[in-house]
């Protein structure tokens, strides 16, 4: 081994036994610069051991080659509030800062957000994060909501100070230019144009210097240094022109240019927060939910309430909700009835009604009952919290196509300063006049500020994901909401997906055990699973009165169904498949069973294993109703062109009643999980773009392999950890509504870059040609980053279509 090199530590998750030990250490091995690895099964760590002298593999190529083999880094995710970016040269800076901090695995900022979203080894801390962004020349410190308005500096003046300042002492000097339209000369003396230039240029316009000497010090650029330069050049210029004239002749001076064009810049900075802030009106309704306080109730026997701060809440509190009032946590109801305005949580138009044993949501607000609900999730655990964390995170990732701008943005302000520098030698040489080629240099500098670039992506990102989640669309990462436009096949599961996911039991045929024992049998096996077929066996027995039977070495048997060990017995309880795998006899049912799989039905055997002996306990047929909005979703579907088909572990004669009440042709039945996966996959293989929507375990690789994961939030947390939309009301109509927004949001990404490069593309050569004095090209540019964001605006108008309705 060589004796020069460096040790790293990192957590893997998901290893579950000595093959996977042997693979996580053949991938890492794999990776350049790699001398050794090795993987501890129990403590589930991998050591590993990189060359020092070269350049060593950092952790984002380690955590690739993990991933590749089918684990993941056990990391952390941080999130900064970074200050002081003007644009995407800035968010280019501050990434390379961030991804040289040794442990990093990826870093993203967002210059819409000013907001860093970091991954990283966990002994990364944030005082070594925030150093490297400090050290880049920028302000750093932990993130707070997107929702509270940041107030520097002076706090107790408003925010647009110092643009009316800099409008008020520039208008002296720009006024002579609109009196010269009529033949008026309102020129001030040379050194009133001092005066009211000089606090302009270096008081009200240090934050240019300031940012510019740190963009200099990072031996890179920024709009700052543009600014700074082109208005220097500007002011320098009319200084030494005034200091050298002859006393008889005043010469033209150029103040109000730098005074004007530090004014213009200001002005579309300040225009371009107010818009900003509005990109998270979304979050900022979503924030409004919380209540500060809640009524606790501290005594069941006199029915004393405490009102408590939120923050104070725990697990298991009384909570007293009364009419009109927000429910303040998650929980299930206790006592009371009532109906719930959940509209700015799910989308939902109508109050949901409620009662005992339901679950509450915190921030829905209660209706005509007083409600007593149990907590079983308060602070940053409840829904509410996850939802606003979940597009807050989305807005600061950034889309794919953002890539194109990050590779512009990298050599944009040297390349500008070069064609400054030529423009200003081109005119001096060819015309003789210095002055004339110093202006239009710096109408070049002045004109090419990359805001626009920066703000293009990201705001459309801010607004759409935002729009979507007010209509019940929560989605997880920009580049789900980007890559969905483009979908043209659709995979539905079946059971809670494109049915209500509430079966009730139908019929139950006897076989080898007496009705009543069958579904006790059958109610022991799956006491500890949360499928639907299992909640509507607990119901049947709960209504029949039946006992519940312990069992124990209960386990789930993917596409399959379920086993457990009752009373001197193994029990298994699923689909055909799982009793020809146990060779449990099913010939006497078979009749039976196919009778109503022709009806529509889901059929369940029970099967009885003492010793070698295997029996049919019998079966249950279980009931199933199709959505409302489904047929009508698939319909909307097809009109867009996009395909639909049904992957579903149910029987086939069951999933196609389905697909044809549905109208979806092309069903595939009885497949586990894993053939759910490899079926997206050998689609995708011949060139279509899949969104797979589930709501269960078994659907989890299938959303992992697709294109894009869309999950039902009536399902399991591993569908929606696991997918990247997120629909938080079951109804197959918001799939449709969720590829829309993508396909509105990617147009508006499209138009911002097309407006921002079309800016630099047509006003560089303007003002290198001498079409564009320096006020001019302010004001363009201060024009190109406000028109950016207010065309992003314009998705905030986007409602989701009614069924039947024109896409």
């Amino acid at each position: 081994m060589n004796d020069s090199s460096n040790s790293l530590t990192l957590p893997i998750v998901g290893m579950t036994c000595a093959s996977c030990v042997m693979r996580v250490e053949k991938a890492l091995k794999a990776v350049p610069g790699v001398i050794a690895a090795s993987v501890n099964l129990a403590t589930e760590k991998a050591s590993i051991q990189t060359e020092s002298d070269g350049a060593p593999p950092n952790a984002g190529a380690l955590t690739a080659a993990i991933k590749k083999a089918g684990y993941d880094v056990a990391a952390q995710t941080v999130t900064l509030s970074i200050g002081e970016m003007t644009c995407a040269s800035c968010v280019a800076r501050v990434e390379k800062a961030l991804k040289k901090v040794p442990g990093v695995i990826a870093a993203s900022v967002n210059l819409a957000t000013e907001k860093a979203l970091i991954k990283a080894m966990p002994d990364v801390t944030l005082a070594t994060l925030a150093a490297a962004v400090r050290q880049a020349g920028y302000e750093v410190a932990p993130a707070v909501t997107a929702t509270k308005p940041k107030r520097a500096g002076m706090a107790r003046l408003p925010e647009w100070w110092p643009l009316a300042l800099a409008a008020g002492l520039s208008l002296p000097l720009a006024l002579p230019m609109l009196g010269a339209l009529f033949g008026k000369h309102w020129m001030l003396p040379g050194w009133w144009q001092l005066a009211l230039a000089t606090p302009v240029q270096f008081w009200l316009g240090a934050r240019f210097y300031k940012a510019g000497w740190k963009a200099l010090q990072a031996r890179t650029g920024n709009m700052d240094l543009l600014v700074a330069i082109g208005t220097s050049a500007a002011f320098g210029l009319s200084l030494y022109l005034l200091l050298a004239h002859r006393r008889d002749v005043m010469p033209h001076l150029y103040f109000e240019s730098s005074a004007v064009v530090i004014t213009l810049v200001l002005l579309g900075k300040w225009l371009e927060a107010r818009a900003k802030f509005q990109t998270v009106s979304a979050i900022r309704a979503l924030e409004s939910l919380r209540p500060s306080t809640a009524l606790v109730r501290t005594s069941s026997r006199n029915g004393s309430d405490q009102e408590r701060p939120i923050a104070q809440l725990r697990v298991g509190d009384l909570l007293v909700v009364h009419p009109g009032a927000r429910v303040p946590a998650d929980g299930q109801i206790v006592e009371g009835s009532s109906h719930l305005d959940q509209s700015l949580l799910t989308g939902e138009s109508m109050p949901v009604a409620k009662t005992v044993s339901d679950f509450a949501t915190g921030g829905a607000v209660n209706g005509e009952g007083l409600l007593i609900i149990k907590a079983s999730a308060v602070g940053n655990d409840t829904m509410l919290s996850q939802i606003i964390k979940l597009v807050e995170d989305a807005q600061a990732v950034k889309a794919p196509i953002q890539r194109l701008v990050d590779q512009v943005s990298a050599v944009f302000v040297p390349v500008v300063l070069g064609i400054s520098l030529l423009t200003f030698l081109a005119w001096g040489i060819i015309t003789g006049n210095w002055q004339i080629a110093l202006l239009n240099a710096v109408a070049v500098q002045v004109i090419a500020c990359p805001c626009a670039l920066g703000l293009a992506t990201p705001t459309a990102i801010m607004v759409g994901t935002g729009v979507a989640a007010k209509y019940g669309i929560l989605i997880k990462d920009a580049a789900a909401l980007e890559t969905a436009h483009g979908i043209n096949t659709v995979a539905f599961d079946k059971t809670g997906t494109l049915t209500e996911g509430k079966p009730r039991i139908v019929a139950i045929e006897a076989g080898a055990l007496p009705e009543k024992r069958l579904l006790e049998l059958a109610r022991a096996v799956q006491q500890y699973s949360g499928h639907p077929l299992a909640k509507a066996v607990e119901a049947e027995a709960v209504q029949r009165g039946l006992t519940l039977i312990p069992a124990s070495d209960a386990s789930a048997l993917p596409g399959r169904g379920v086993e457990a060990y009752v009373q001197g017995a193994t029990i298994y309880f699923g689909n055909k498949r799982l009793m020809k795998e146990m060779m449990v006899p099913t010939q006497a049912l078979e009749a039976r069973a196919e009778a109503h799989e022709n009806a529509g039905l889901t059929v369940s055997w029970l099967g009885i294993r003492i010793g070698t002996d295997a029996q049919c306990g019998g079966l249950l047929a279980f009931g199933d109703s199709v959505k409302p909005s489904a047929a009508a979703a698939v319909a909307r579907l097809a009109t867009m062109r996009i395909g639909s088909l049904i992957l579903t572990g149910d029987n086939a004669v069951s999933a196609k009643a389905v697909g044809n009440a549905v109208g979806i042709k092309k069903v595939h039945a009885e497949v586990l999980p894993a053939d759910k996966a490899r079926i997206v996959g050998e689609l995708r293989r011949k060139g279509k773009r899949v969104a797979m929507i589930g709501d269960g375990i078994n659907d989890a690789p299938a959303l992992a392999a697709a294109d894009v994961g869309i999950a039902m939030a009536s399902g399991t947390d591993v569908a929606m950890h696991t997918a990247g939309i997120t629909l938080m009301r079951s109804d197959p109509d918001l799939v449709v509504d969720a590829i829309m927004i993508s396909k509105k949001t990617y147009n508006k990404i499209r138009q911002n870059l097309g407006w921002a490069f079309i800016y630099n593309i047509v006003g560089i050569p303007l003002a290198a040609l001498g079409y564009l004095n320096p006020v001019i090209a302010g004001a363009a540019m201060a024009l190109s980053s406000v028109s950016v964001v207010a065309n992003a605006l314009l998705l905030r108008r986007w409602q989701p279509k009614q069924s039947g309705e024109k896409q």
